[in-house]
């Protein structure tokens, strides 16, 4: 057998196996993690193994992928040696090469192994198994290094996993469908939403401490649901020694049905008797592993820990789902104007008016550099987070938290008036 001859049995042996990898690679690409948990059921002993491989199916993905180039570069090299000694001479020879490769690359590297492997995906990498196994433990390590010199070399930031892993593909796959108008824009936002889950720690979406709402042990369930029905909060923290001390939770319908079957006991018990216990997480915690703890723990409400033990906020899952969606509003949130005048001497004015413009409008200098708007300014007077009918005086001026807004029910708009009481006195002075 001539060297050309076994230069051409050597580059059809390597676009066979080139092929094969193609096929394993789209089919582990595309297999549905579903299906295969469902043939673990039905007792396929292969399915156990390859929810092992999906759980981190980016490192099978390079693997592959830095197989299959290599093979198919040394098919390359083969047919272009061989048919050089071949030919009449070498310009024909490359020419040839290049042709045949051409088309083999494209039919035989491209359109036959990825129709296969979309088409037959869970077949395909359930018996593949064990080849995709022996790759990747063989070419991983070089295919994670080439990653990490890519990353090098390439401006911006790189991919950890490579740009091949399936998340990098299905981002892309749905910045060109949006492209296309095949989904519309607010769709591919959300998508992305998704993804970024993974990348979002709890601290990010979550109500911080200064902002809850909370209620002492010690309280009866008469204060606790006033305080309920105030804030507009159906659970809330119930604190010990402080607010770095969360005992557990009180629920607002818990203390209803309490109350409705023994009326006495809203005056006669306590909201420690009736509170649930509270679920703790830190406040490092990726957003998507909260959302399935959460889901499991069969709670909306979490309160976050932070790396000293204190109290850092909550978060429930409705912040969860609104980095997905974007801002929940309901039936009653509505557009009020910054300033609105009642009559003399008497605003409503939103909660997040700046308070050097609330200064300017009734006429004094609030001189309060850790605050900016005027729901914050309430809060700091109060010394916690208000709620409809709290009250704050500045100077001869009364503020009073009118409404609660959004789903979070922060302090909407407040009336800003003249404390007659004030000016009477200081008249009769």
């Amino acid at each position: 057998m001539s060297s050309s001859t076994m230069l051409f049995v050597l580059a059809a042996i390597f676009v066979i196996l080139a092929g094969v990898l193609v096929g394993a690679e789209t089919a582990l690409t595309r297999v549905s993690r579903v299906t295969v948990e469902q043939l673990k059921k039905d007792g396929n002993r292969r399915a156990s193994a390859l929810l092992d491989m999906l759980d981190d199916r980016a490192k099978y993905v390079n693997a592959l992928l830095f197989a299959h180039l290599s093979l198919s570069t040394l098919a390359v090299v083969c047919v272009t040696a061989g048919a050089i000694g071949a030919a009449a001479n070498d310009a024909v020879g490359i020419f040839i090469a290049a042709a045949v490769m051409v088309v083999v690359g494209y039919v035989l590297l491209g359109v036959a192994p990825q129709t296969l492997g979309r088409q037959h995906s869970e077949e395909f990498a359930l018996s593949l198994g064990s080849l995709i196994r022996f790759v990747t433990f063989l070419l991983g390590p070089f295919s994670r290094l080439f990653i990490a010199i890519g990353n090098a070399i390439t401006p911006g930031k790189g991919f950890r996993e490579g740009p091949f892993s399936t998340q990098a593909e299905l981002r892309e796959l749905v910045d060109m469908a949006g492209a296309d108008s095949v989904i519309e824009d607010d769709e591919r936002q959300m998508i992305h939403s998704v993804f970024e889950l993974g990348d979002t720690v709890a601290r990010e979406v979550m109500v911080p401490r200064t902002e809850m709402v909370w209620i002492e042990r010690t309280k009866t369930l008469r204060q606790a649901m006033s305080l309920g029905l105030r804030s507009g909060y159906s659970r809330i923290p119930v604190v010990g020694e402080g607010v770095d001390d969360i005992v557990g939770v009180i629920y607002v319908k818990d203390i209803a049905r309490r109350v409705f079957e023994h009326h006495e006991a809203e005056t006669t018990e306590r909201v420690e008797e009736l509170m649930r216990p509270a679920f703790m997480v830190p406040d490092s915690r990726s957003v998507d592993e909260l959302l399935r703890d959460m889901q499991s723990a069969r709670t909306h409400l979490a309160v976050l820990v932070d790396e000293y033990g204190g109290t850092a906020g909550l978060v429930t899952i409705e912040d969860v789902i609104e980095e997905i969606v974007g801002e929940i509003s309901d039936e009653f949130d509505f557009s009020a104007p910054e300033v609105e005048e009642l009559s003399a001497h008497r605003f409503r004015v939103h909660s997040r008016l700046n308070v050097d413009d609330l200064g300017q409008l009734i006429g004094i200098t609030i001189d309060d550099e850790d605050v900016d708007t005027v729901g914050g300014l309430m809060a700091k007077r109060l010394g916690i987070v208000p709620i409809p009918g709290a009250q704050v005086r500045i100077e001869d001026w009364l503020l009073t938290a009118e409404s609660a807004a959004g789903r979070r029910n922060r302090i909407g708009t407040v009336v800003v008036e003249r404390d007659i009481f004030v000016e009477q006195e200081s008249d009769s002075e």
